[in-house]
């Protein structure tokens, strides 16, 4: 799940991150060829076993800091580099592992929200601190945008999902609607983290956050589960993109009048087994 989570992310994050400087991308993409890195392992067409065996070798080469595999190399730079706690990546391993399974399946919202923060509230954080955010109520929204775009992700393919023996959400139109209705709140405390970017990369963040978060609106649109399982892969094409590029300068305005730095986060559930105080 989280690589289709990265695809879509990438296609995304490229659009927006035409607005960003140069260094600052391609430190973004190496947080990405990392993490895509080592989401293959579950998502890849082998045995069980020999993805367990994957698994465990690329974690432990990632441990030893192994210097001779260029992804691992790049990320411990960013990890130096940007003060990333090593223990966000151990979060994203156990999140990349729990699909490492014959069947997944997970059974409430603590489990969701749990599994959203492995795998994606990690690359949101992570992602924060390479764009300079140093402000604790700030990574803490960043989170929230990655488990947004996640909960994004998983409503948009249960069918595809099933196919693959995981559950991570019932298949009905209705509990997909309404897990896009919890994504909102998400993509809504994200948005405060927004004002502690520094300008020169606030844009680009802006305009990811709300292509992503399009998605979930067209679903929301789908009147039948008939019509959402023949919709195929839900995505945003270029005029939109265009569109919501342009409101995204709106969202730009309202940054500058934003002040609220009391925020309810969503994350008890999460924090009664991750302490996030830690990782951030």
């Amino acid at each position: 799940m989280n690589k289709n989570y990265l695809s879509i992310y990438a296609k995304s994050f490229n659009w927006a991150g035409f607005f960003l400087p140069k260094n600052t991308y391609l430190d973004c993409s190496k947080l990405y060829d990392f993490c895509r890195t080592a989401d293959n392992i579950a998502d890849d067409q082998n045995s069980l076993e020999l993805k367990n065996k994957i698994f465990y070798e690329f974690k432990e080469a990632f441990n030893k800091k192994d210097q001779n595999n260029s992804i691992i190399k790049n990320m411990w730079g960013l990890i130096e580099k940007f003060n990333i706690s090593p223990k966000i990546i151990d979060d994203l391993f156990d999140g990349i592992h729990s699909d490492i399974k014959e069947e997944v399946k997970l059974n409430s919202k603590k489990e969701l929200l749990i599994y959203s923060y492995r795998v994606a509230g990690t690359v949101g954080l992570m992602m924060a601190k390479i764009l300079k955010v140093e402000d604790k109520n700030s990574l803490r929204s960043a989170i929230n945008l990655g488990i947004a775009m996640q909960l994004t992700n998983i409503s948009r393919d249960v069918i595809e999902d099933e196919i693959n023996n995981r559950s991570y959400i019932n298949a009905n139109l209705e509990t997909i609607k309404s897990t896009i209705f919890f994504a909102d709140k998400f993509y809504d405390n994200s948005f405060y983290a927004m004002k502690k970017i520094p300008l020169s990369l606030r844009f680009s963040i802006i305009v990811a956050r709300r292509i992503y978060r399009k998605i979930g609106h067209k679903i929301i649109k789908i009147k039948t589960f008939e019509e959402y399982k023949n919709s195929g892969k839900i995505f945003v094409n270029n005029y939109e993109k265009i569109l919501e590029t342009l409101l995204s300068i709106f969202d730009l305005v309202k940054l500058t009048t934003l002040n609220n730095d009391i925020i309810d986060h969503n994350h008890d559930l999460i924090e009664e087994e991750i302490n996030i105080n830690e990782r951030i």
